[in-house]
């Protein structure tokens, strides 16, 4: 539970950062249109993103991984679109917007889970001792 809590919070801090940097990217000024949001596009992204990415696997080989830059902007306008559905102030202008905040998105969502780490890197505490009482 922690942990998805601390990617929700990188989410949101993510796309606070697009809204900043992008034109044509703005939310209402809350911080729960900002988390609102954050579900919304995490739940995108873990269900409609990856059918997209399979149906376009031809694409993304033949621009050496570059389509995928297009399914992001695609995945943030299509979860912008629905925040709209479910009352989230939150909106996209066009798909460049989206690019670019999918974009800024990934690059501080990367950069933020550098600083935080992740649990999953580190090796249970129990089996480095046992590694040290076999020799």
């Amino acid at each position: 539970m922690r942990r998805f809590l601390i990617r929700w919070l990188v989410a949101s801090i993510a796309l606070y950062a697009a809204v900043r940097l992008v034109g044509g990217i703005q939310y209402d000024g809350s911080w729960t249109t900002l988390a609102g949001m954050a579900l919304v596009f995490g739940l995108v992204n873990a269900f409609i993103r990856p059918l997209m990415t399979f149906l376009s696997c031809p694409l993304i080989i033949f621009t050496l991984g570059v389509f995928v830059l297009v399914i992001n902007g695609a995945m943030l306008l299509l979860a912008a679109w629905l925040a709209q559905l479910f009352g989230i102030g939150f909106s996209v202008n066009s798909f460049g917007a989206a690019f670019w905040g999918a974009l800024v998105v990934s690059a501080v969502s990367f950069l933020l889970n550098l600083l935080i780490g992740d649990d999953r890197e580190r090796p249970p505490r129990h089996a480095h001792k046992a590694s040290r009482s076999g020799r």
